[in-house]
């Protein structure tokens, strides 16, 4: 379901916060449906359950999944969290068209690189 990067400096924790982030706004993981249990995730990536509860605490307190006492995890059904991850993507692009902009590059050949990179994100 989700893979880490161990040779990245990005802590394993915040890795499986972003995967379990991206698989819930593209609705990999639907609404109400069950996270894998603590136990398991450690277990098929063979990491310290601890690390993978640090990384549950962070997507209950964002919004992204409620626990159910005696249950386990699961995926929220609040769009406002969907809806405020997709608006911080727009603004971080905002950001960067900005910067663009600042440093002189044209439109044109910022909407040729989107799209070259775009045709490449589908294929992933």
């Amino acid at each position: 379901m989700i893979t880490i990067d161990y040779q990245s400096r990005k802590p394993i924790y915040e890795q499986i916060v972003e995967k379990f982030q991206l698989l819930i706004v593209k609705g990999v993981l639907l609404p109400d449906s069950q996270m894998p249990s603590v136990r398991a995730l450690a277990v098929e990536l063979a990491i310290n359950p601890n690390t993978i509860q640090k990384a549950y605490a962070m997507l209950e307190q964002q919004g992204y999944i409620y626990p159910v006492k005696g249950r386990g995890n699961f995926v929220t059904d609040n769009q406002d969290v969907l809806q405020q991850k997709r608006q911080e993507f727009f603004e971080n692009l905002r950001d960067l068209i900005k910067k663009g902009k600042d440093m002189g590059i044209s439109k044109k050949a910022c909407i040729s690189y989107m799209e070259e990179n775009w045709k490449e994100g589908l294929d992933l």
